[in-house]
């Protein structure tokens, strides 16, 4: 990656005008005390943080040395020898930490529009999900979608190449960049080739001040110039502090763009992003052998003094700032600052009850966070004290319970692609969580084509007998009918235990948002709508702490809530248009993960056909225009879902601008013709079919042809 001549001089300014301070520096280190460079502030939390990390203290306690028993003087002057750069003896354990840490590095590999390589830069994981470079590497989404990131490109111990994964970024579902902090944050696709991403690790993003001190010593790991990974040890010594940049002398080669910059405990301190060329009076770069140097020559003949890199404090306040993220970007953003993420992620057992304390019974969820809350969305009653007032409903309002809970027992979020603990109680999650575990080990089938040919037949066996002499108005009725009596289950909406886990799995058993194919598993878009559950929790449980709610305005509240904080889940008919009645609420037909950016992006817009879609700049999800959306896939299953929706429900779809119009009918007619049932809709078909889900079927699935013999205009109000 060429370093552009606008960073490069930047930074030289910024290197000039602090000649001064690091010259005072330079002085202060020259008397053999690390500890006196500093301010005694920063001193004094250097050495408080240093007292509790785990690196250090393994290293003190490698040398039997007990913190306990050392007086100020003695733990000082052994941090000052042992741990901050002033010998050379480190414990073994340093490099093994130093080891554990480089796997989440990688090669950015850059490319054009046609796919050739164009450069190269150097990334890090820092969440399970999420990946921090330069902006000067990925300055754009356009950018990024072109690019990829390889781990494991380096060499072994008997110097064979090792076998490398390259994984896709995904920026559409997380973008954050800031060009004056010279940063890019980017999400990264979970699996290359079955691999799972997590398996590298990642390196939290700590904004706590008291990470390094001026004179320390650094530590880069990186691609220089897209070779296999190489690691800088020791060789980079902090002279001076920015705002906002910190300034490191060294003899060497400089560091890669997007490297991660590490104190001795490995964590992360700086992103590296350029560095300080020596000049000659005129202001020309010099080579490492005096010549002056030309652009021809490369990069990596520049005779190099200093280098630079963004503090990762300045970095967490800029991501702590963003706006206007979804829902699921702020899920993302909240894994970098958990506090709880390791080196290399544990995977915590399946069987760790304590992981989550997630009891699902009757409807009612109960999350241990630092308020103990119990959730019921479904009918419930909610009574407040005569002082404050009562209210008491039949309408879906929540019911919240309140205790409080020590810190120390809060669950962590888990990592992705991670089965859920064990839920308490025999409810349908947990009977479905079973159900898949049975499908994944080839125990049970996805889809029963034969069986489910019968189950059709039967239930549709009176109106087959009369088929041929019903009309399109007659066929409507008989239809319509026959849904509203078979729909004999009127679930509650929860697609957490109702949607993910079976009904809308497909035949590979991943779960894929219909209108962008982002891919989940069911436990990874489970936990996702699990955490939002939480947050709404949270928030409303906030709100009713704070004032005395009327029925209207609870429901008002619990409204914005819902709007805020969507679950990954798409109503192909939105619930603005029956006012979130039940049973079109919960009706599994038209229901379909998705995850909340699409949602969001969709809104309530009816579908349509834009004439220059595929020509159009839109997003992964379609294109949105007009109180009008085209979704980027999924028409056929969208438009037979609208279609049964339009049998089950006369009327509930009005003839306004807003909704459909009888011509719009057209467009979900074309869509189902141009794209087939797939066997993903037929197992859902079956599976909501049965008597542990709805009971009914979509007439659309189950008999295509049957599109030009009904009336459906009879369902529009």
């Amino acid at each position: 990656m060429v370093l552009p001549q606008q960073i490069i001089q930047e930074t030289i300014e910024r290197y000039q005008t602090r000649s001064a301070s690091r010259d005072r520096n330079f002085r202060k280190l020259s008397l053999g005390s690390v500890l006196n460079v500093d301010t005694p502030e920063r001193v004094n939390r250097r050495l408080e943080r240093i007292a509790r990390n785990p690196v250090a203290t393994s290293l003190l306690s490698a040398a039997k040395i007990s913190i306990d028993n050392l007086s100020t003087e003695e733990f000082n002057r052994i941090v000052q020898e042992r741990i901050l750069g002033q010998r050379d003896l480190m414990s073994i354990s340093y490099l093994e930490y130093g080891l554990r840490v480089s796997q989440s590095i990688c090669r950015i590999i850059l490319r054009s529009r046609s796919g050739k390589v164009i450069g190269y830069g150097t990334g890090c994981m820092v969440s399970p999900r999420l990946l921090l470079t330069n902006n000067h590497v990925l300055s754009s989404i356009e950018e990024a979608t072109s690019a990829s990131a390889e781990f494991n490109y380096q060499s072994s111990t008997d110097g064979e190449m090792l076998q490398t994964s390259v994984y896709e970024l995904d920026p559409m579902t997380f973008f954050i960049t800031n060009k004056q902090l010279d940063y890019s944050l980017v999400a990264v696709k979970e699996k290359s080739n079955g691999i799972p991403l997590s398996q590298f690790g990642w390196n939290p993003l700590i904004e706590e001040q008291g990470k390094v001190i001026l004179g320390e010593y650094l530590n880069i790991i990186q691609h220089p110039g897209g070779e296999p990974k190489q690691v800088a040890l020791r060789e980079n010594q902090l002279v001076d502090l920015l705002d906002d940049f910190l300034h490191y002398q060294t003899d060497t080669a400089p560091g890669s763009s997007g490297s991660p910059v590490f104190n001795d405990q490995w964590e992360v301190v700086g992103l590296h992003h350029s560095g300080v060329p020596k000049m000659d009076e005129q202001g020309n770069y010099l080579t490492i052998d005096g010549s002056i140097w030309t652009p021809a020559m490369g990069e990596d003949r520049i005779a190099w003094i200093a280098n630079e890199g963004v503090r990762v404090s300045r970095i967490v306040e800029d991501i702590k700032k963003q706006q206007n993220l979804s829902q699921i970007q702020r899920n993302l953003r909240s894994q970098l600052f958990d506090g709880s993420q390791p080196l290399k992620p544990i995977v915590p057992s399946i069987n760790d009850k304590q992981t989550m304390n997630n009891n699902i019974n009757n409807g009612t969820v109960t999350w241990t966070i630092p308020l103990q809350v119990s959730v019921s969305f479904g009918q419930a009653a909610i009574t407040q004290s005569a002082a404050a007032g009562t209210i008491a409903s039949s309408a879906e309002l929540p019911s919240v319970t309140v205790n409080q809970t020590p810190d120390s027992q809060i669950p962590k979020t888990q990592p992705p692609d991670v089965e859920l603990p064990d839920i308490e109680g025999d409810s349908e999650l947990q009977a479905e969580l079973r159900q898949l575990q049975r499908l994944r080990q080839g125990e049970i089938s996805y889809y029963d084509e034969a069986q489910d040919k019968r189950d059709r037949d039967q239930y549709y066996s009176e109106i087959l007998s009369e088929l041929n002499s019903l009309n399109k108005s007659q066929l409507y009725n008989r239809l319509q009918q026959l849904l509203k009596t078979t729909h004999t289950k009127r679930l509650s909406y929860d697609p957490k235990q109702h949607l993910y886990p079976w009904v809308d799995l497909q035949p590979d058993l991943k779960i894929r948002s219909i209108y962008s194919q982002l891919e989940f598993t069911p436990e990874q878009i489970i936990q996702e709508d699990l955490q939002i559950e939480k947050m709404r929790a949270s928030r409303l449980q906030e709100i009713m702490l704070r004032e005395s709610l009327t029925t209207a305005k609870l429901i008002e509240n619990v409204n914005v809530l819902e709007a805020d904080l969507p679950f990954n889940c798409e109503h192909v008919v939105p619930q603005s248009w029956f006012d979130k009645a039940s049973p079109m609420r919960g009706d599994l037909h038209h229901l379909f993960a998705c995850e909340t950016q699409c949602n969001s992006f969709r809104s309530n817009s009816p579908f349509t056909d834009f004439p220059d879609f595929e020509e159009a700049i839109r997003s992964n999800c379609g294109k949105s225009e007009g109180k009008k959306f085209e979704p980027g896939f999924g028409k056929g299953e969208a438009a037979r879902a609208t279609l049964y929706f339009l049998l089950r429900y006369p009327g509930f779809i009005n003839n306004s601008n807003q909704e459909y119009k009888p011509e719009n009918l057209e467009i979900l007619l074309d869509w189902h013709k141009k794209f087939p049932v797939t066997e993903h809709e037929k197992h859902r078909n079956a599976a909501i079919a049965s008597s542990q889900k709805q009971g009914n079927r979509n007439p659309l699935i189950d008999f295509p042809e049957w599109a030009d013999l009904i009336d459906f205009r009879l369902g529009i109000g």
